[in-house]
């Protein structure tokens, strides 16, 4: 049931990041919820580092914090992906 959850806060979370940077990006939807699930997993480290990993309530420090690092994830990531792959390749046709 982890995993699942991991997918789905990842999912979540790259979507939420891919609406919030401006312009177009150019990675495909599971790519993003992988920049999602990175996010996820860097912004707890920090929420644990920073000691608001557990709270009572709603962990809305936490939430932030991966919000944070799924934006700058999704926007290195999506500038990489873009700069390897997302340049169309034209032929020209020779007659």
């Amino acid at each position: 049931m982890g995993w699942l959850w991991a997918i789905i806060v990842g999912f979540v979370l790259g979507l939420i990041a891919k609406a919030i940077l401006p312009g177009k990006q150019h990675s495909p939807i599971w790519l993003t919820t992988i920049f999602g699930m990175i996010g996820a997993v860097v912004g707890n480290s920090l929420a644990g580092t920073l000691g608001i990993r557990n709270t009572p309530g709603v962990d809305w420090g936490r939430h932030v914090l991966q919000l944070i690092a799924a934006l700058i994830v999704v926007g290195i990531g999506d500038a990489l992906y873009f700069s390897l792959w997302g340049r169309p390749h034209r032929r020209r046709m020779r007659g």
